[in-house]
């Protein structure tokens, strides 16, 4: 038998790191616990699969927007399915197991509220169930799974809105509770949760699927303690998150130690044209990793705020996940994964709010900071790792009035995603950015039979990968048309409208998002971040979603490559002479000595340089540089939490009066006399933080704020 410190993988010591937790059970023989790996997967997988094949809503069987898996006895995961299209591995359950307190056999838990749940649940529509496994009296585990639920009632259709203010506008709040109590559905709940839906049949089937697939591992649970034991059933908790803890620290251990600094945005917070900051200083430490997110911006009155309870919380480590398992792709995904990993994460931030801020649409501002997270990554070991993503993929939900009864019917029709971003040695995919999830897209043959729209395009979206030597995936072009009268459609999940993906090393931005209502027709007009509108029969709605961001110089791209994009309809002929310097001909085949004289003349922008971030960011942080953003959140956070974001907005609003939102104007027009809009900053700030006792601001604006003692 091998002691707790050792590693499985291969017999060898383990660093002595102290991360194992004291008086569990010894370790299992290397051999065991691999196949015990095997086993608890494979368990999570038919659950994942009998979930998949049962449930009735498009957002699991086509979407597959949910996720399952086992959780031991601390509340964490130690069995996550292979088959699972989400990576929302480190899931707090701990929390709401101790307020459920004892449980028995037939019993289920149902929760969507994070604020009652620590985290557990992060927005409404997902609802967790949890069910206890036991061997005989003992209990010895917990199979849990997320669905996506297509509406759980809420001020809009789908549930999911930026135009929130807080939790309570955004649907049903279910705390902790018990959905079964001995086998027998509760139906009191039952009754209350259709009651305060627009889909409740399809709900009820969704949620009995997931009853359902969670019975069945858990006999797969008792069928492997009956050939293994339950000690070795029991044991092989620990033991794998141990396993997977020492593995994932060695991956770490490619960084490279020291303190990177990064940040990045969402466009803006729909009430007001103001960008949301994620700022992320990440310290490396022999393979340990320490997030602080402080300087990040307060939470903000839309439902953009992650519910995180300040921990490191799986919607903050998609990508430091992608770089662990892109270079150990034998590492076992569970909890221990995460033991490396630390955060400091103030509370009342975007990235940990508190009740009862809204959260709807967290998962755009997950996208960015993850995204911070990556250009941490890069600034550590820049070949190691991708640039930013498309930003959150586009949710479209379609409410529509049946001609016949006059009843409104809520359909989710596409998810639409912009391309990948390159790393060193190889492009990025061409519309499909899978950096923060795998799930996907609905067939159109599918979804036409459903609702009354009908899909006009479903194309690539020509020269919006980020040219590089490596060049960005491309983004779509998607075009809906409504068939029937009073057509509403929700879009969830926009952003990048004016902060493209950024590129790497010497690479370019992918473009940015475009939204335009009738395009090409008469009342053609943009569209920015907004939730809802409603079409009339024959009017359309256009995306065009993001590229990922170019690695490298677009110069030094294979001539052949490019050429390849063009026939392929990635980069168009001009596109290939403008960002590469390569002149195709009419004949589809690449001018050698007409390239070689546009390689040569030509400047090549960027080279040289880490990041692209495009015109409209460089423009704001000439004014909203990193010092001035942490002044003035250090000043904010002196405020009462009811006081932040009117502050917030009147300073900057000071500033600029003209400021655009995204889609609806420029940054880099609104900024142009940079002087003057600082000097109006300036001023805005000292007059504001005084009116409000917070005193200390030098005229450099970097002065740490103080609240005055009357």
């Amino acid at each position: 038998m091998l002691d707790r410190g050792t590693k499985p993988s291969n017999g060898s010591p383990s660093r002595g790191d102290g991360e194992a937790a004291a008086g569990r059970p010894a370790a299992l023989d290397p051999v065991l616990l691999e196949i015990m790996r095997h086993k608890v997967e494979a368990i999570a997988d038919e659950i994942c699969l009998t979930l998949l094949r049962t449930c009735r809503s498009v957002f699991v069987n086509e979407a597959a927007d949910f996720a399952v898996g086992l959780i031991d006895l601390e509340g964490q995961i130690f069995g996550w399915a292979p088959e699972n299209k989400t990576t929302s591995v480190n899931v707090p359950a701990a929390y709401t197991l101790e307020a459920m307190g004892t449980l028995e056999p037939g019993d289920a838990i149902v929760t969507n509220d994070p604020y009652t749940t620590e985290a557990m649940a992060t927005h409404l529509p997902d609802l967790h169930v949890i069910r206890p496994y036991f061997h005989g009296p003992r209990l010895v585990g917990y199979g849990w799974g997320f669905i996506h639920y297509m509406d759980v009632g809420g001020r809009f259709p789908g549930s999911m809105s930026p135009h929130t203010s807080d939790i309570f506008q955004e649907g049903f709040r279910i705390p902790p509770m018990k959905l079964m109590r001995k086998g027998v559905l509760n139906e009191d709940f039952i009754h209350l949760f259709k009651a305060n839906c627009r889909l409740p049949e399809t709900n009820m089937a969704d949620l009995k699927a997931m009853l359902g697939a969670l019975e069945v591992g858990g006999l797969r649970v008792r069928d492997t303690i009956a050939r293994y034991g339950v000690e070795t059933f029991v044991a092989s908790q620990a033991a794998l998150k141990d396993y997977a803890a020492d593995k994932a620290r060695d991956v770490l251990r490619l960084l490279p130690d020291g303190t990177y600094d990064f940040w990045d945005y969402l466009d803006d917070d729909v009430v007001s044209a103001i960008p949301i900051r994620m700022r992320l200083r990440a310290t490396v430490d022999d393979g340990r990793v320490h997030f602080d997110v402080t300087g990040t911006d307060p939470q903000v009155e839309a439902s953009y705020n992650i519910p995180t309870a300040g921990k490191l919380h799986n919607m903050l480590t998609r990508r430091i996940m992608t770089f662990i398992c892109t270079h150990d792709r034998t590492i076992p995904l569970n909890a221990g994964t995460f033991r490396p990993l630390s955060m400091t994460s103030p509370a009342g931030t975007v990235l940990n709010a508190e009740f009862p801020d809204a959260c709807a649409v967290r998962f755009s501002t997950a996208t960015g900071f993850n995204d911070a997270v990556s250009g941490v990554l890069l600034k550590a070991a820049p070949d190691k790792m991708a640039g930013a993503t498309a930003g959150a993929s586009f949710t479209i939900v379609v409410e529509e009035t049946d001609p016949a009864d006059g009843r409104r019917e809520v359909i989710f029709a596409q998810l639409a995603r912009g391309g990948m971003s390159a790393f060193g040695g190889s492009d990025g995919v061409d519309v499909r950015d899978v950096t923060m999830n795998t799930m996907h897209n609905h067939p159109l043959e599918v979804v036409e039979a459903k609702c009354g729209v009908a899909f006009r395009d479903y194309d690539v979206r020509p020269d919006s990968g980020g040219p590089g030597r490596w060049r960005g995936g491309a983004g779509q072009v998607l075009t809906v048309e409504a068939l029937r009268d009073r057509t509403t459609l929700v879009i969830g999940g926009l952003d990048r409208i004016r902060f493209p993906p950024w590129g790497v090393q010497g690479g370019r931005h992918g473009q940015p998002t475009e939204v335009i209502v009738n395009r090409g027709r008469p009342g053609e007009h943009p569209l920015g971040n907004e939730s809802s509108l409603t079409l009339d029969r024959g009017e359309t709605v256009t995306m065009l979603t993001p590229g990922g961001s170019g690695f490298g110089d677009p110069f030094e791209r294979d001539p052949e490559a490019v050429r390849r994009d063009v026939e392929l309809g990635f980069v168009s002929r001009d596109g290939a002479r403008r960002d590469y310097g390569v002149v195709v001909t009419d004949a589809l085949r690449v001018d050698e000595e007409a390239t070689r004289g546009a390689r040569t003349s030509r400047v090549r922008p960027n080279v040289g340089t880490d990041f692209d971030f495009g015109p409209e960011r460089v423009a704001w942080e000439r004014v909203f540089d990193d010092s001035t953003m942490q002044a003035l959140n250090r000043g904010l956070f002196e405020l009462p939490k009811a006081l932040r974001q009117t502050v917030r907005r009147r300073i900057i609003e000071e500033a600029v009066p003209d400021l655009p939102r995204a889609g609806y104007g420029r940054l880099d027009e609104a900024l142009a006399d940079t002087d003057a809009v600082r000097t109006r900053l300036k001023a805005a700030m000292r007059r504001a933080f005084s009116e409000h006792g917070v005193e200390g601001y030098g005229p450099d604006l970097h002065s740490p704020a103080t609240r005055k003692v009357a």
